[in-house]
Order: structure tokens, then C-alpha cells, then sequence
């Protein structure tokens, strides 16, 4: 997937603002504050239909703008075109048109244009809370299996729904009391399809990951490991196990759930591990380790996409490069030259000549 043309209207600092990159590695470089980030954020909207920093649409808007409006055009690899646009209004809704039909709900789009970000801050996935690295994984597992997707958000749905319930049986509310017997059923069901997804994925995730490390470090021994609320399991555990495994769990624990007016087992409690030399690295691992180890995961996330998906993923990368030494640089881009298109923010012009570079005073646009 590429992308061959977006532009920018009132979205943050843009007030109209057209980029072409080129077909393999874009440079984009220039002072903080220049709109470089903004320019990946509004990828990251015609890819995955939101922010890439976590920013609301709201935020997005230009200073004293009441919309704005985001037309990309991409190709994939067989050259079929994709055309998407993004409009959001001031106090209304956000409006995604997909090769000119309007979509809805927006998670049909997931996985139409791969698509996979490095920032700054996603270093909490590496040494953050749970939910980062769970997070981290519904993300990648999504753009490559639609079931995962719809299995995730019934998941979230029942959950809800469950928790709602067991409130109000706390509060002595028993008028629907029948119902949390199916609700577990179905819960116990939709967490077995997940964490037996999860676990399937990371097979072959690891290997990757443990192989592309290598290229990027010395010495040094990663590792993954999914760590399930269930308690030990291993990658031969069948899906119908786990759902017997999860229904057992929640009949132990009922009493307690009722007390808690919460879901104490289930993907959503689950956590992936990540380790350096045998080491939780989030607890050992310098600020140079955890930047590796993440650029690592995304590196290997395009590998997999690539694999799975036969298209090759538009790789958004904001400020990949601060914090890594010459050498370690000299990698990535070695690694990033066998990819596809890669667009990468920095604060100063890197590269050399299979790099295609924008200052950010190059690119045509108007500020008031």
C-alpha cells in the first residue's frame, strides 16, 4: 500500500497543505512546532480513521477553524485505488467517505490500508501499564483478521453488559439474576476466541521479532511471553479448552465478582511480557534498550503484515531516530530500504540517496 497524494485543510496547524511522497523511504525534517507530526497524524485518519496520538477529532482542528477536511489517495500493491475522505465539524459528527461511499461504522475500514506508526510516546507499550500492551496487540491482530476485530468489540459490548449486571445484583437487584449465567456463557466464549487468536499470532510474531533483533543489537536476547489471567497455559491449548477453562474461572469467582461489581478474568486482564536477556525489560532496560525494543516490534509488525496480508504496509515513523547511536540508525535504514513506503519525521535531514527529503519550509502551505 502507498500512499500518492493527501491534503490538508485546517487540520492542526495546516491551513491547506498538499504531500506527494515518494515510493520508498519520505523524510520529512524541520524545527518542533513545524507540523512534521501533524502530516503522519493525517495518514494515520484515511488509514485507521483516528489520531495516532490519541488526540480527539476536536483537537485536530486548526485554531479558530470550525472543520477540517483530510483527501488521501492510495494505490495497493496490484494498483487498485483507494480514495478516502475525512471531514469533521466543530460540535458534530466526523464523516469518513471511502471511494465515495460514506462509511459506517468506522471499523470497517481496519485493515483496508495497513498501516503501522512508531512515536515518541508509544514507548509506554515497552515500559507502560497492561492496557498499552493489550492495546498494542488488539491493534496488530485487527488489520489482519476481521474476526479478531468483530470478536474484540463483542467482547467489549458484553462485557459491559455483564459488569452492569453484576452491580446490580451487589446493590440487590435480583429481578435479572437468570441473565448473568448467559452472559458468562457468551463472555467465556467471545475471551476464548481472543486469547486463542492472541496466542496463535504470537507464534510466528516472535519468531520474527527475535530475528530482526538481531539485526539491530548485539549480544542480546529478547524474548515474548503472553501472560493469560487464566494462569498457565501454552500455544496448544484449544480454543474449546479455554472456553471451558473461562467458564470454570467465573463460577470460582462469582461471589467475588458480585462483590466487586467487575469481570476479574478475560483478555481484558491479560498482559504481554517483554523481555531482555530473561529480564522484565521495562524494569532493567536503558532508554536506548526500550527505543530498540520497540522499533523492533513495529519492524517485525510490517514483516508479519506483509506476510499475511500480501501488501506491503505504509509505515508511518515519527522521530525514529533521536535517542539511537550512528551505527543503530545505519540499521534501520538498512531494513527500511526492503520496505515499502516509509514516511519518517525528523528534526534534522538524515539519510542518503535512496531517501527522498521535504523540509518542512519546502512544502506548500499558508499560515496566518
Amino acid at each position: 500500500m502507498r500512499l500518492q497524494c493527501i491534503k490538508y485543510q485546517n487540520f492542526r496547524n495546516h491551513q491547506l497543505l498538499t504531500f506527494e511522497p515518494g515510493d520508498g523511504i519520505t523524510l520529512i525534517h524541520g524545527a518542533n512546532g513545524s507540523g512534521k507530526t501533524s502530516i503522519l497524524e493525517g495518514i494515520h485518519y484515511c488509514a485507521l480513521t483516528k489520531s495516532q496520538v490519541g488526540a480527539t477529532d476536536g483537537e485536530c482542528l486548526r485554531f479558530a477553524s470550525d472543520y477540517f477536511i483530510l483527501n488521501g489517495n492510495f494505490f495497493s500493491e496490484t494498483d487498485a485505488s483507494v480514495t478516502v475522505k475525512v471531514v469533521y465539524t466543530r460540535g458534530g459528527d466526523k464523516q469518513v467517505t471511502v471511494d465515495n461511499s460514506e462509511l459506517k461504522p468506522f471499523s470497517r475500514h481496519i485493515g483496508r490500508i495497513p498501516c503501522i506508526t512508531f512515536s515518541p510516546s508509544e514507548i509506554v507499550i515497552v515500559n507502560g501499564a497492561p492496557a498499552e500492551r493489550r492495546r498494542f496487540i488488539d491493534t496488530l491482530i485487527s488489520q489482519t483478521d476481521r474476526k479478531y476485530l468483530d470478536d474484540l468489540l463483542a467482547y467489549r459490548r458484553v462485557l459491559h453488559q455483564r459488569n452492569a449486571l453484576l452491580v446490580q445484583l451487589y446493590s440487590g437487584n435480583n429481578v435479572h439474576k437468570d441473565m448473568l449465567s448467559l452472559w458468562t456463557e457468551t463472555l467465556a466464549k467471545l475471551a476464548a476466541s481472543i486469547v486463542y487468536a492472541r496466542m496463535q499470532f504470537l507464534i510466528p510474531f516472535c519468531y520474527q521479532f527475535q530475528t530482526l533483533y538481531k539485526q539491530l543489537s548485539i549480544d542480546e536476547h529478547p524474548s515474548l511471553l503472553y501472560r493469560c489471567s487464566l494462569g498457565n497455559i501454552n500455544n496448544d491449548t484449544t480454543h474449546e479448552v479455554l472456553a471451558t477453562l473461562f467458564l470454570a474461572r467465573f463460577e470460582e469467582t462469582k461471589k467475588q465478582e458480585i462483590l466487586r461489581g467487575q469481570t476479574l478474568t478475560g483478555p481484558h486482564r491479560d498482559d504481554l511480557l517483554f523481555l531482555l536477556q530473561e529480564k522484565e525489560i521495562k524494569k532493567y532496560a536503558s532508554r536506548g534498550q526500550l527505543r530498540t525494543f520497540l522499533i523492533s516490534l513495529k519492524l517485525t509488525q510490517y514483516r508479519v503484515y506483509h506476510t499475511i496480508l500480501e501488501e506491503k504496509p505504509l509505515c508511518l515513523f515519527d522521530d525514529i531516530f533521536s535517542e539511537l547511536d550512528a551505527s543503530r540508525t545505519a540499521d534501520i535504514f538498512s531494513i527500511l530500504e526492503t520496505c515499502g513506503q516509509t514516511i519518517i519525521t525528523s528534526a534534522e535531514k538524515k539519510g542518503g540517496r535512496k531517501v527522498t527529503a521535504f523540509s518542512m519550509e519546502s512544502l506548500q502551505h499558508i499560515r496566518e
